[in-house]
């Protein structure tokens, strides 16, 4: 990136503190200091790296956890004081145990993260899951089971309750995303193309 070189660590005296997002949710995860040496290895590996102010030494996110974060983009405020790292997390970011360290609760759950746990099952295959069942039934199973959900929607909507139209509307999402899934879509690809059909309308 050009506009790292026109980082300012003076006036951080040689750190920047670092804002790391979580790339498909855009939740905040951690903040953290970064001198120049540990931006060159998070570039260079692609795994998140900080100075720890406290211990003087350089150490990668996760390494005693092994909850790393894998970089996807790094970009710089206006003032070139200030880094926004993207990052997929492997695992909760948090000591605790929660996703953020900014919800101790831990449960923040977007969209985001049901799309994650489909993937996960998709590739693990548990016995048990549901999911699995659904992806090695194939296609034509899981495009019933959007057609049925969103008959679920539909009915839920007119003749129903407001709770029940929640539900079903979880539901119809959840079958949607396992569809998308099963194609190899991305859910950043839907949110892309949402984002050039706002644009265009503005």
């Amino acid at each position: 990136m050009k506009t790292l070189s026109k980082l300012d660590w003076k006036k951080g005296n040689g750190l920047l503190p670092a804002i790391i997002q979580h790339a498909k949710t855009r939740q905040v995860l951690m903040l953290g200091f970064m001198n120049e040496e540990a931006l060159a290895k998070t570039l260079k590996t692609k795994k998140v790296w900080f100075y720890s102010r406290t211990k003087k030494r350089l150490w990668m996110k996760g390494e005693t956890s092994k909850h790393i974060l894998r970089v996807v983009d790094v970009k710089v405020d206006c003032d070139n004081d200030t880094l926004l790292i993207s990052a997929i997390p492997n695992g909760p970011t948090c000591h605790t145990g929660a996703i953020s360290c900014f919800d101790q609760d831990g449960k923040t759950f977007a969209l985001a993260d049901l799309f994650e746990v489909i993937e996960s099952r998709k590739k693990a295959n548990p016995k048990d899951s549901y999911t699995a069942y659904l992806f090695s039934k194939g296609l034509a199973k899981i495009c019933a089971k959007v057609k049925e959900e969103s008959g679920e929607v539909i009915k839920a909507a007119t003749r129903e309750t407001r709770k029940r139209l929640i539900e079903e509307s979880v539901d119809v999402l959840y079958h949607l995303f396992v569809l998308l899934s099963h194609k190899k879509i991305g859910l950043e690809e839907i949110e892309k193309e949402a984002a050039r059909r706002h644009a265009a309308k503005n």
